[in-house]
């Protein structure tokens, strides 16, 4: 397998592990020093701590990739993520609707593992999804 193969599955596995909850898979594909851009987040405990909140707001969280580029040490990765708002989500009750927003992940790898991450999530859309924000705000 390349080097960029190799780079795609782990982004691959880390996303579609991570959104199932097998956060000990995480050992495997995220880096002991791993960083996530803005948040701050570091290392795979940090990382598996930022997913399960998500996993707590949104019940049988699904993530699709729509799509993946890689260019020497760095994956590209659309995706969609999908579920049911079923508990607190940045400070908005349980509404109970389905929703449905999109990410952008630029993922910075190395020997196999992921090592820095930016992402930015349409929280926009989740948000209006679950009626925290009225339809057409912006950011």
């Amino acid at each position: 397998m390349s080097d960029s193969e190799q780079n795609k599955a782990a982004v691959r596995s880390c996303l579609e592990e991570a959104s199932q909850g097998n956060f000990g898979a995480l050992d495997s594909v995220v880096s002991r020093d791993y960083l996530l851009h803005p948040e701050g987040v570091r290392g795979p405990e940090g990382l598996a701590q930022l997913v399960q909140g998500y996993r707590e707001a949104i019940a049988d969280l699904r993530v699709t990739i729509e799509h993946q580029f890689t260019e020497g040490d760095y994956v590209a990765t659309r995706s969609t993520l999908t579920g049911r708002h079923e508990g607190d989500l940045m400070g908005t009750a349980p509404t109970g609707r389905d929703v449905s927003f999109s990410m952008l992940t630029i993922s910075r790898c190395h020997d196999g593992k992921i090592e820095e991450e930016w992402e930015i999530a349409d929280t926009i859309s989740l948000l209006q999804q679950v009626g925290a924000l009225p339809e057409g705000a912006q950011a």
